[in-house]
């Protein structure tokens, strides 16, 4: 097989196996009553705490548009409250609400178990070649113009 028939094939592979994950996945959070993109920003909160709202799209990978829609939503739902910066009046930060906190304590460990189940058919071994794989094949595609 010719190099750039390889790596097509290698494109076409990556595509549908992230695909099939994340479509499993998307069920999972979805049966929590969350959509992907509010368990993203749960998630996100949750971990590494208060967030300016202006840059939670681009730690969760999501058009900064959207973001004010999923905020509210979350806000209407009673999980995330939006706080004022006492520093800087131009900043509005998304925080965990205590109810948020504990919806995701209960979601996050049978999500990291899903996850486990799906990428648990490769060894440790094969994680970590994974892993540098990608990253080699990640930080290449942004390099390029």
């Amino acid at each position: 097989m010719k190099e750039s028939e390889q790596s097509l094939k290698l494109f076409v592979v990556l595509s549908r196996a992230y695909r099939a994950i994340n479509d499993h996945m998307n069920k999972h959070i979805v049966s929590f009553g969350l959509n992907p993109t509010e368990f993203g920003v749960l998630e996100l909160l949750y971990h590494k705490g208060d967030q300016p709202l202006q840059q939670i799209g681009g730690k969760i990978l999501l058009a900064s548009g959207s973001i004010t829609y999923v905020v509210d939503k979350l806000e209407q739902k009673g999980l995330l409250a939006r706080k004022a910066c006492e520093k800087d009046r131009r900043v509005t930060y998304a925080h965990i609400t205590d109810e948020g906190r504990t919806l995701i304590e209960e979601i996050f460990p049978s999500h990291q178990q899903k996850i486990d189940e799906i990428i648990g058919v490769l060894s440790s071994e094969e994680k970590a070649e994974a892993i540098d794989m990608l990253k080699k094949i990640g930080y290449s595609a942004k390099g390029l113009k």
